[in-house]
């Protein structure tokens, strides 16, 4: 059965990280067309990215908030922005952070638009979250260059970025893309989202250092994933097991987030998603 190709956009929105906005664009662009990427840029005083191409990118006033409160002011605008979208044509719209990005495997050969095309969503989809990290004992600090994969080869397999970051209908985000509200969870066996805001130790002390104190503490969490990894005995936990694990549990407070019961499992990357060129 042949599947036409769908209308899909991805949104993010972005303070004082042209870095991984670069990338980000770069990465989307290709598998979805830059013309259909629609980038917030918090504050009147950002710098437009380097990489924009045919990006939509628009700038909001900045509003000095902590993070929980800066978070939902973000996650009701960018959900807004998804609703506006499949108003005028969108068939799906993927929101996410700048520093994560959402693959199909692959071993598929199929980018992000064919992959996504052929799905049967019916209202969220979310990727296996893979949190991937800087191992202190055996990689360099990160070479700004080159692509992560190319210099990172382990991850933190993490519920906090197993997210719905797909919409196929209008739907309102909870905070920080990690649920949709009123919606169930549904993990796709071939997506994964990797974050990188952990990639690099001194990267995370940069950022500390423009930060209110809110914010640097949310930073500082970011180098746990770091440390989880650089200590794990074991960084080869099965990504089968933990789709499987966070599929079937819940927290009892938050239905719709998957759980994994308190375990950190450290996995090593498979080679052939370097092919991603992330």
């Amino acid at each position: 059965m042949k599947h036409g190709p769908k209308r899909i956009a991805a949104i993010t929105m972005a303070r004082n990280d042209e870095f991984f906005l670069n990338r980000w664009i770069s990465y989307y662009g290709e598998q979805l067309g830059e013309e259909n990427l629609y980038v917030y840029l918090d504050g009147l005083d950002q710098k437009l990215p380097r990489r924009r191409g045919r990006a939509n990118i628009t700038k909001m006033p900045h509003r000095d908030q902590a993070v929980q409160q800066g978070d939902k002011t973000r996650i009701l605008m960018l959900s807004d922005l998804a609703k506006k979208l499949f108003a005028d044509g969108y068939d799906i719209v993927i929101g996410c952070d700048c520093d994560e990005f959402l693959i199909v495997d692959p071993a598929l050969n199929m980018t992000l638009a064919e992959y996504l095309s052929a799905k049967k969503i019916h209202t969220s989809l979310s990727g296996l979250g893979l949190d991937v990290g800087m191992d202190l004992k055996t990689e360099t600090p990160l070479d700004e260059t080159m692509p992560f994969l190319a210099q990172r080869k382990y991850a933190l397999l993490s519920t906090r970025y197993t997210k719905p970051v797909v919409l196929a209908r209008p739907a309102t985000w909870g905070s920080g893309f990690h649920s949709v509200k009123g919606r169930n969870f549904h993990i796709d066996k071939n997506l994964y989202l990797l974050h990188f805001g952990g990639v690099d130790l001194d990267m995370i002390k940069n950022k500390i250092g423009d930060r209110n104190p809110s914010w640097a503490r949310h930073l500082k969490k970011r180098a746990r994933t770091i440390d989880i990894i650089t200590r794990a005995r074991c960084r080869r936990m099965p990504v089968w097991a933990a789709r499987m694990m966070q599929r079937v549990l819940r927290p009892v407070y938050d239905w719709n987030k998957p759980a994994m019961l308190g375990l950190r499992w450290v996995t090593t990357l498979p080679p052939r998603f370097e092919e991603t060129g992330i």
